[in-house]
């Protein structure tokens, strides 16, 4: 299936799981996600499974100011 994470496209498996796309994506620590928009809680990553078109953000901290 196709999605996009950080606004890239990226193809996964189909039934694929947030938990799968953050490895595809090989985040590192720390990071949020949102699915179309909506908070994913790290413990859900591997329950919500993705859907053609979704889109996903990985979100890191940025220090500094």
């Amino acid at each position: 299936m196709n999605i996009t994470i950080n606004q890239q496209p990226v193809q996964l498996p189909a039934n694929a799981s947030v938990a799968d796309a953050v490895v595809h994506w090989q985040a590192q620590p720390p990071f949020a996600v949102a699915v179309n928009t909506d908070f994913v809680p790290k413990s859900r990553y591997a329950m919500h499974l993705l859907a053609e078109g979704d889109r996903m953000e990985v979100i890191a901290p940025v220090t500094g100011g």
